[in-house]
């Protein structure tokens, strides 16, 4: 039998999933998470951070991007 992870976002979609799951009859385990909550909390800004990152893999990359700043600046 397989076995599915859930990860709902917010309380209203854990206790949907919960009611869903009963009203079938399906058995369900609840685990806490082993990460505390301010853990957590940095690796999604982590993430969010490396998601809006600029990418410079070289001289070229980086000339452009200062020269973009300077003409953004100048208009």
């Amino acid at each position: 039998m397989e076995v599915l992870t859930i990860h709902p976002e917010n309380n209203e979609q854990l206790e949907a999933v919960k009611a869903v799951l009963k009203a079938l009859k399906i058995p369900f385990v609840k685990r806490e998470s082993p990460y505390d909550q301010g853990f957590i909390n940095k690796v999604l800004e982590a993430e969010k951070d490396r998601q809006n990152a600029m990418v410079l893999n070289n001289g070229d990359d980086i000339n452009n991007y200062f020269n973009n700043l300077a003409d953004d600046v100048q208009d």
